[in-house]
């Protein structure tokens, strides 16, 4: 099969404080997230600058593929579709249409998979093509990543950039904590989320030699009465303090670039609770467009569908 694109698939973000409010009533639209909450998350875009960065992640890994796409000798245009804010995913399916594009080979951005993460955007991505006319175009989905060794290698290789400061604890005095973003209980039950985020959390573990490690459950935002997955990052800090540890690094390798959970709900909340327990808190990026995970998603595409 011959691919004459490849699409990724985003979350989005808002690019601006105007866009905050539509882009919430997107991500929220058929929930029950109470309108408080909605308010609240509001507030955390101001906190942190009035936007979100992962629009400009996205596009950088997007940039980053093509460039490593063609050096491998297949230039494929890497375009990119979000399926809470512009480009929307039909606006995206209109260009290709436009371009004559036909077969593409589709990324979703979820290293692990629920239908929040994963059931979500496949859908999105059906209903996009019918918004657009689109429906004719083919498109084949990647296959899972979260134990893939380049992913395994990106990470850890971010865990490893925190420490060039000379001044840094060593790894060995770190409570390392990995995050993934909180689904519900039942939607959990339905797919392999919480197992395939534990298995990326250990494999991690396991290349840099930390033999304990936790795992925390971050960015809840559903109706307070329904169960979530836990321990949430609060508990797990306290957890943290009470066996006496002093440096907590916290690993959000359910996120695939630092975006406004990342940078509310780790670098100011957990932060602001790590502090008030005398705890030393610091971070590691996530994946972004490290090169080893480049290289991944450049590999998931079929040897036989590029072109040459």
């Amino acid at each position: 099969m011959e691919f004459d694109h490849v699409l990724l698939i985003g979350f989005g973000g808002p690019r601006n404080q105007a866009e905050v409010r539509p882009f919430l009533e997107q991500v929220t639209r058929g929930t029950r997230i109470p309108e408080e909450r909605i308010r609240e998350v509001e507030h955390h875009y101001e906190a942190i600058g009035g936007k979100s960065p992962y629009n400009e992640y996205t596009f950088q890994l997007a940039a980053k593929l093509e460039e490593r796409l063609a050096q491998s000798g297949a230039g494929l245009p890497v375009l990119t579709g979000m399926r809470n804010g512009h480009p929307f995913l039909k606006e995206t399916l209109s260009l290709i249409r436009e371009r004559g594009l036909k077969r593409g080979f589709a990324i979703v951005l979820a290293s692990h998979r629920s239908d929040a993460s994963y059931g979500k955007y496949i859908r999105s991505l059906e209903a996009a093509q019918k918004e657009a006319g689109a429906s004719e175009i083919f498109y084949r989905l990647a296959d899972p990543w979260h134990e893939d060794p380049l992913f395994i290698e990106a990470q850890a290789g971010q865990i490893l950039k925190v420490f060039k400061n000379p001044k840094m604890p060593g790894l060995e005095e770190m409570s390392l904590i990995f995050t993934a973003h909180a689904i519900p209980e039942a939607m959990a039950k339905e797919c392999l989320y919480r197992e395939e985020f534990e298995a990326s959390s250990a494999l991690v573990a396991g290349r840099l030699g930390v033999p304990r490690w936790k795992r925390a459950y971050q960015s809840r935002s559903g109706n307070p009465r329904d169960p979530w997955l836990e321990p949430d990052t609060h508990l797990v800090l306290e957890e943290v303090r009470a066996e006496g540890s002093k440096n907590v690094l916290f690993v959000p390798i359910g996120f695939l670039c630092d975006n406004a959970e990342v940078l509310y709900d780790l670098d100011i909340e957990a932060a602001g609770q790590a502090r008030r327990l005398g705890l030393d808190y610091y971070r590691a990026s996530s994946v972004m467009d490290h090169p080893a995970f480049v290289e991944l998603l450049a590999q998931r595409i079929p040897r036989q569908g590029l072109r040459p």
